[in-house]
């Protein structure tokens, strides 16, 4: 506790919240505190610049708020309640109360824990016909996603070469040797770089083909919730680039979590369901790349999390063991 910036430290409180839960809980990630308070979730951006995202300002976090509420109500519209300030009122900190503005931020209808797919998917209650469901909601999603020339632009190779190439080991060459292995690291990263350079004409036919959409960027098990109905929530709202992206960057994004869950079947399962609503059979010429791309991704957020000066040396090994898995999984798509 300690260890924690004063004002989270405050929302400790239960008197702190417009309806006082009995208890508080606090889930951190690289980039946000996540306040579990009874029925509703308040997630506080970190004011953290990692390049790919700047949270440094009160303004910056006020405005990837409200992106992130806009963005999320495509998928999980009864979850994103809003935007509420975080006040100080002579030292009293208080959410959506009186005094001087010290921070924002999003507020949600907490969603049920037992009803999340990684939650499910450890104890065996995932089926193919929940996995095709979940297929039905992105192929469809996906066909009334945002795109334009400009969105579209996003799916040139340069820019796919940013996302997969260069920010990905740009960002993960100090764990070298530490979490992951020079070898595997130059592996990888050499795979990336060839199959970019072998295939530039499929990339830029896909954008032909209006393959690039505003997508979810960020679609995994953990994001995924079985309520009255399916919840796809938590997409990437702080940079357009990463979420104006390829369906197949999407798709292949759970279809390697399922991966990682020892469920290649449902991922399979998953795929196929997809191809069968959205008729894109040629995404499968991109899906080894990209969930090769989008399991370095998840080493790389665990990486990120080692970082972490508030948690514990327990948490840290568990990071390093997670990375690891991850780091494991790209390579055996190659």
């Amino acid at each position: 506790m300690s260890e924690l910036p004063e004002l989270i430290q405050a929302l400790f409180d239960p008197k702190a919240y417009p309806d006082p839960p009995q208890r508080v809980e606090l889930v951190q990630t690289p980039i946000s505190y996540v306040l579990l308070a009874d029925d509703y979730v308040y997630k506080i951006k970190k004011p953290v610049d990692m390049g790919f995202l700047d949270f440094t300002t009160l303004e910056k976090r006020l405005y990837y708020c409200q992106k992130e509420i806009e963005l999320n109500r495509r998928l999980c519209p009864d979850a994103y309640l809003g935007v509420v300030p975080i006040t100080s009122d002579n030292g009293r900190i208080s959410i959506d109360g009186r005094g001087e503005v010290e921070e924002y931020a999003v507020k949600m209808r907490r969603l049920p824990q037992e009803a999340m797919m990684d939650v499910l998917l450890t104890k065996n209650k995932v089926t193919r016909e929940m996995v095709a469901d979940v297929a039905a909601t992105v192929a469809e999603f996906h066909r009334r996603a945002e795109t334009s020339d400009a969105i579209s632009a996003f799916g040139n190779l340069d820019t796919v070469t940013t996302n997969t190439l260069d920010e990905n080991f740009g960002q993960t060459a100090k764990y070298a040797g530490i979490i992951i292995s020079r070898e595997k690291y130059q592996y990888l990263k050499d795979y990336t770089s060839s199959y970019l350079r072998n295939n530039a004409a499929l990339f830029d036919k896909r954008v032909t083909d209006g393959r690039i959409r505003d997508c979810h960027g960020d679609l995994h098990a953990a994001h995924i919730c079985f309520g009255d109905s399916i919840c796809i929530y938590d997409c990437i709202e702080f940079i357009d680039r990463l979420r104006y992206i390829d369906v197949a960057a999407d798709v292949a994004f759970l279809a390697m979590d399922l991966d990682h869950y020892g469920r290649p079947d449902l991922s399979e399962s998953f795929i196929n369901a997809y191809i069968k609503e959205s008729g894109d059979e040629e995404l499968r010429q991109l899906l080894d790349f990209y969930k090769s791309y989008r399991a370095y991704v998840r080493g790389k957020v665990a990486c990120f999390q080692y970082d972490n000066p508030h948690i514990s040396d327990e948490e840290r090994e568990k990071t390093i063991a997670t990375a690891r898995s991850y780091f494991e999984l790209a390579e055996s798509y190659i």
